[in-house]
């Protein structure tokens, strides 16, 4: 099996410059069916286990597009460590746009990947944007509790002229922080995420050497008509879907049920695998886990997008 080679990349999204790396399964004589990958909320490319996936995915014929949201990591944005889930929406749309540009790309078989957070964008975009074929989410961040019925789509609607058009920058009424993302105790140093799985997740991979990763941001909720919700969206999906729910997910924001909920009302085809490890279990590597939803993960896409 070839060693994964990726090149560094970089791609406009609205005004600033993202970076990441494209994975190449070696030399190949046909175009690539490629997956478009950013991590979970707050977290960087190099070194916090999203690059381990990617890595299994260019091994079993795939080419990956792995990139830093706005303002984290290696890619441009200001203010730093600004987390706005409509911006990183509009840049996997851009990551699109960028990679079917690309020669060795089939601009025909295009996934997306996403965990936690960026895995509620991916929904989204992927509903907004019938070029995805295949979508994988793991521990999907779809909210607390489910949002108000939808029966004519006008809150879908909503959702996707904001995605569209929409001004959705952070005011300082619309913003939370800063503050750490994770603290080992709340009551003297409250934070983002609240659970100790978080925080022993983030501190064990993102104080790696070279990751990028803070410990800080704030978290912007736009004034918009119809807040960012990938339980509205989902219906519309004209993707394959693999969700990955954790039995009981420790995040409030990745409510299990919630997640469970968007899966029966997405359309085929479909397939949704319970997991055990909590929000955070599957991105602990080397792990049995690890190696459990990642081998899930890419017989899913080589059976939808191959």
């Amino acid at each position: 099996m070839n060693k994964p080679m990726f090149k560094s990349i970089e791609f406009r999204s609205d005004d600033v410059i993202l970076r990441g790396r494209l994975y190449t399964p070696g030399i190949s004589s046909k175009k690539l069916p490629v997956i478009i990958m950013a991590h979970g909320y707050s977290a960087t490319i190099n070194g916090m286990v999203a690059d381990r996936y990617a890595e299994v995915f260019s091994k079993a014929g795939f080419a990956v597009l792995l990139y830093d949201h706005r303002n984290l990591g290696i890619s441009d944005g200001e203010p730093r460590q600004q987390l706005n889930r409509w911006t990183q929406a509009r840049g996997y749309r851009d990551a699109i746009d960028f990679v079917i540009t690309l020669p060795e790309i089939d601009s025909t078989k295009i996934g997306l990947w996403g965990d936690s957070m960026s895995g509620d964008e991916v929904i989204v975009v992927a509903a907004m944007d019938h070029r995805v074929k295949t979508v994988v989410v793991q521990v999907p961040a779809c909210g607390r509790e489910l949002p108000q019925p939808d029966p004519d789509g006008k809150l879908f609607q909503s959702i996707k002229e904001t995605f569209l058009h929409g001004n959705v920058e952070g005011t300082p009424e619309t913003t939370l922080g800063p503050m750490p993302i994770v603290s080992f105790d709340q009551q003297s140093i409250p934070s983002l995420l609240k659970p100790l799985t978080a925080y022993r997740w983030f501190i064990e991979y993102g104080t790696r050497y070279n990751t990028g990763w803070i410990n800080n941001a704030t978290y912007v909720t736009p004034n918009v008509p119809t807040k960012f919700n990938s339980v509205l969206c989902i219906p519309y999906i004209k993707a394959a879907l693999l969700m990955m729910v954790a039995h009981d997910d420790e995040i409030k924001g990745a409510n299990s049920n919630v997640a469970r909920h968007a899966f029966e009302i997405a359309p085929q085809p479909k397939k949704m695998i319970e997991i055990d490890g909590g929000h955070f279990g599957l991105l602990y590597y080397p792990s049995p886990l690890f190696d459990q939803t990642s081998k899930a993960q890419v017989d899913f896409f080589k059976e939808y997008l191959q």
